[in-house]
């Protein structure tokens, strides 16, 4: 239902404003309504909605059947401190909270000589990211009232759904992954200038850089033993309104 109400938001905003972005008179949107604000400020803030779908990169140590992902849209929500550097450069701070699910299912070639439920093929892994990517933005000369920018850095994220401190384990149905992650993230999007504020689409790539893994207390373990690297991979479509 959540999703529903950000694509209706941005239809509405599209509609409204449609006549507003495709005119030729450069538009100087009022933020504050008090004063006008333009890109020339210093530092701007505002904030995300959006929609994300993260998967998961395995690295393996025999040549298994790859564990499967399935994948499941997700939820993230944030603020935006934005700092000037140039006309086309600036430098960008996006805490948020990223809301994810991921289900795995193991084919049963893992679990050969090990008697196992159904239940055991399947595990789920749900993350409650605080979120925090530093970006650099990089932006074309302002066309009219569009702006089309890529935009690139590194992030870090705390997992509150991490169980990595649990002293239970796959055997007892936990799935674990540790808590702190690095990334980096490439993306790119459009300033649609409008009268009271600037809305910006984007698309964006997160890669986790770290193991995540949290390995079972068996070293055979079917869940873990042959899993070398398990790392984050995800897209992100935000809405910015700034």
């Amino acid at each position: 239902m959540k999703y529903f109400f950000i694509l209706l938001a941005f239809i509405f905003i599209t509609n409204q404003s449609q006549a507003q972005l495709f005119t030729k008179k450069k538009i100087q949107y009022d933020a504050n309504q008090g004063r006008r604000s333009t890109d020339n400020d210093l530092l701007r803030w505002g904030y995300f909605l959006g929609i994300n779908v993260y998967d998961f990169n395995f690295d393996y140590n025999q040549d298994l059947r790859d564990i499967y992902v399935k994948r499941s849209p997700g939820f993230s929500v944030g603020l935006i401190g934005n700092l000037r550097i140039n006309n086309y450069m600036d430098l960008r701070l996006e805490p948020g909270l990223i809301i994810t699910t991921r289900e795995l299912y193991y084919s049963s070639t893992y679990f050969l000589g090990t008697s196992y439920n159904n239940s055991d093929l399947m595990r789920e892994v749900k993350s409650t990211y605080i979120h925090i990517p530093l970006l650099v933005k990089f932006s074309t000369k302002r066309i009219n009232n569009f702006k089309p920018f890529v935009v690139g850095g590194v992030s870090t994220a705390l997992n509150l759904s991490s169980n990595e401190e649990n002293p239970n384990d796959n055997s007892n149905g936990q799935f674990r992954s540790v808590k702190n992650t690095l990334f980096y993230e490439m993306g790119f999007g459009i300033d649609f200038y409008l009268y009271n504020f600037k809305f910006t689409p984007s698309v964006r790539g997160v890669f986790g850089i770290n193991d995540e893994l949290v390995r079972d207390k068996d070293p055979n373990s079917p869940w873990t033993s042959n899993i070398t690297n398990m790392k984050t991979r995800g897209v992100f479509l935000n809405f910015t309104f700034q």
